[in-house]
């Protein structure tokens, strides 16, 4: 049986010649230690590079008749642009290689434009490819519904192309290449202390990631997970080990965390607003509030509803549109903005007591009012003003110890 490995190179990866060069010193060392390559790409650049996804979308941006159908269509050329470059490259050095859309590679999606989910992935031709001895090199952030129709998967897609990819193959591992040598304790443009987590579990990584850290999306680890691959977070231009993320991150005889690390890591999402509602007596109003909440395509997040308040946070963009959906329910209602969550994530602190009297203590002494909380076992957020989002980090990060040494 072959050994499989997954690469996934995001835009930045692939955006100059120079940098392609350390993309395929990656892969030929994947090759050196025995793997199979399969390599899945992003679109070239940031915004405001000629092929960057936001460039694409700014072709059509200002038209209203552009349709969904057509944007995921334009959309899709980014990464078979990418796709196209990389093969070259690695045939100019010597390999065998093919390029492939997200459809050619197999990638079925349930139809929706902009943001499909994969259904199943069949990957008749890239074990043909793997089969002729070449490197397949897949555009990721696409595929194709079942009635074919070209569709992309959202943000992140690329990242949940290449975990379904390596899933599917049962990949001996994915790493996922980005302009950070892993993922790091907190956003070092805050913290600049802040270290790089050489393990960590799924659950911690997914956890950071819908709570802010852009190092992976969550869809993607949710789905490495399921499949047990593990994954490594690691830099394209430097040989650093990088960031193991597996359900086995703890070696030895431990079996989870040590006691004295509750925390993981700090992340934080800023530009969100809170609405606290106080709902009328004698009706369901929970139900009725968030069944509106649903029509008017608002996802409300750190919901707290008792009888006498319901208090949630949404997206800074929809506070407009919140404001005028309260002011047709009619009930007394206080939308304030500006806004932040901040959050302490680590498998450590399930079981431990005492995590959230540090959280309260540390935000306390460093002048941040909490707002309102919510927690699991894996994660305590807190709601704070967005312009004590820096103080409340750095507090944080210091208080459970993530600090370089």
């Amino acid at each position: 049986m072959e050994r499989v490995i997954v690469q996934k190179f995001g835009g930045t990866s692939v955006a100059t010649e120079s940098l392609r060069d350390a993309v395929i010193k990656h892969i030929e060392r994947a090759m050196a230690e025995g793997y199979r390559p399969v390599v899945v790409v992003s679109a070239m650049g940031r915004a405001g590079d000629p092929y960057a996804t936001d460039t694409l979308l700014e072709l059509v941006g200002a038209s209203q008749d552009a349709s969904e159908r057509d944007v995921d269509l334009l959309l899709a050329c980014g990464e078979v642009i990418s796709t196209v470059v990389l093969s070259r490259a690695l045939k100019a050095r010597g390999h065998k290689a093919r390029a492939l859309t997200g459809a050619q590679a197999g990638i079925v999606t349930d139809g929706r434009f902009g943001d499909a989910r994969v259904l199943r992935v069949e990957p008749k031709r890239i074990l043909a490819a793997l089969a002729c001895g070449e490197i397949p090199v897949i555009a990721g952030f696409q595929g194709e519904s079942q009635d074919g129709e070209v569709t992309t998967l959202g943000r992140g897609g690329s990242d949940t192309s290449a975990a379904a990819i390596a899933v599917v193959l049962g990949a001996e591992l994915l790493e996922v290449f980005t302009d950070v040598d892993g993922v790091k304790t907190a956003d070092p443009r805050l913290a600049p202390l802040a270290a790089t987590l050489e393990v960590a579990t799924y659950q911690e990584i997914a956890e950071l990631a819908h709570f802010g850290a852009k190092v992976i999306h969550p869809r993607a680890v949710e789905i490495a997970m399921k499949g047990k691959i593990p994954i490594k977070i690691r830099q394209t231009t430097s040989d650093a080990p990088g960031t193991l993320i597996s359900d086995v991150a703890w070696r030895g005889d431990i079996e989870r965390p040590p006691a004295d690390r509750p925390v993981t890591g700090i992340a934080h999402v800023t530009g969100v607003c809170q609405a606290v509602v106080i709902p009328p007596e004698g009706e369901p109003a929970a139900v009725r509030l968030f069944s509106r909440l649903g029509e008017a395509q608002i996802s409300a997040d750190m919901i707290h509803v008792t009888p006498e308040r319901i208090a949630f946070i949404v997206e800074g963009k929809l506070e407009r549109r919140l404001k005028s959906l309260l002011a047709e329910l009619g009930w007394p209602h206080i939308v304030t903005g500006d806004l932040a969550k901040v959050s302490a994530v680590g498998a450590g602190m399930h079981g431990v007591p005492g995590v959230m009297a540090r959280v309260a203590a540390a935000l306390y002494q460093a002048g941040v009012e909490i707002l309102q909380t919510t927690d699991s076992h894996v994660h305590i957020s807190c709601l704070v003003r967005a312009e004590k989002v820096k103080e409340a980090v750095l507090a944080l990060h210091k208080e459970f110890g993530l600090e370089q040494s």
